[in-house]
């Protein structure tokens, strides 16, 4: 007798939230059911929903989580705790993607710790964060990332507001920012989750050095990555194809699937 699927819910219905539930309703993605989607404006969320998943609740964000057993946040930065806070009080899971977010909202991992909940950080755009958590079993004594992006893909971050950084009319590469991943994070809400991702697996936001740069002549965002431990040393170096959003690489999306996969399949490769 199979199991009953998981009932799954999609906070915001953008590139990721779109490929999410396309997938679970193709069977591209089995052990699945899409329980609820919300969405900032929900009629048109119902409309872009509807020629694929149109028996789909479309709800308000508090009323995902009597629906379903895990949600997939992949909303702005600012909805991060409303959406995942009911679920891991609830003892549930939450699939995140504004990692950056978890810097400001730790008291979400103790409430998961108390109540049996789980938050899941997928690797999203950046390589090998399986290499990152083994080091960090050991000592990793550094790691820096350098990120360039095209400059539509960082226009109207916060710290160039804040910083008077006005890249729109460049025609060579700019360094925008040098810092920590915790100042990297709260600048570049919607660009920097990468950097997040990649200090907690490592060695915390606040050892993990970040650059970004804004650069013309790129159509593809980039990040090189460079670790030293005591177990290895090694560079790693992605190039991301953008997907309808600037901001997002299309293999996030891609490896937001993956997670789900490991969930539910019988075989898992992977830490």
């Amino acid at each position: 007798m199979s199991a009953a699927p998981i009932r799954l819910a999609v906070a915001s219905l953008g590139a990721i939230g779109m490929a999410v539930v396309e997938a679970v309703q193709s069977g591209r993605l089995p052990g699945f059911e899409i329980a609820a989607v919300s969405a900032r404006d929900l009629e048109a969320a119902r409309a872009r929903l509807a020629p694929v998943a149109s028996d789909v609740p479309v709800v308000p964000i508090a009323a995902l989580e009597p629906l379903a057993d895990i949600v997939v946040e992949c909303a702005p930065a600012a909805l991060f705790g409303e959406i995942v806070g009911p679920f891991v009080a609830g003892g549930k899971r939450a699939v995140v993607l504004s990692v950056g977010a978890l810097l400001t909202h730790d008291d979400l991992v103790a409430t998961a710790a108390r109540t049996g909940g789980q938050i899941i950080a997928p690797s999203g755009a950046l390589l090998a964060l399986d290499a990152v958590t083994a080091a960090a079993e050991g000592e990793i004594r550094s790691i820096t990332m350098v990120t360039r992006k095209p400059v539509s893909g960082l226009l109207g971050a916060p710290y160039l507001a804040e910083h008077g950084i006005d890249i729109a009319g460049a025609t060579r590469p700019v360094r925008v920012f040098a810092g920590s991943a915790r100042e990297a994070a709260r600048g570049f809400p919607a660009n920097l989750n990468v950097g997040a991702a990649l200090a907690l697996a490592g060695i915390g936001p606040d050892r993990t050095t970040i650059e970004i740069w804004a650069d013309p002549a790129l159509t593809r965002n980039t990040h090189r990555i460079e670790v030293d431990a005591d177990s290895a040393s090694f560079s790693m170096a992605i190039e991301n194809i953008p997907s309808d959003n600037p901001k997002t690489g299309r293999i996030t999306a891609l490896s937001v699937l993956a997670a789900l996969r490991k969930m539910t399949a019988p075989l898992r490769i992977g830490t």
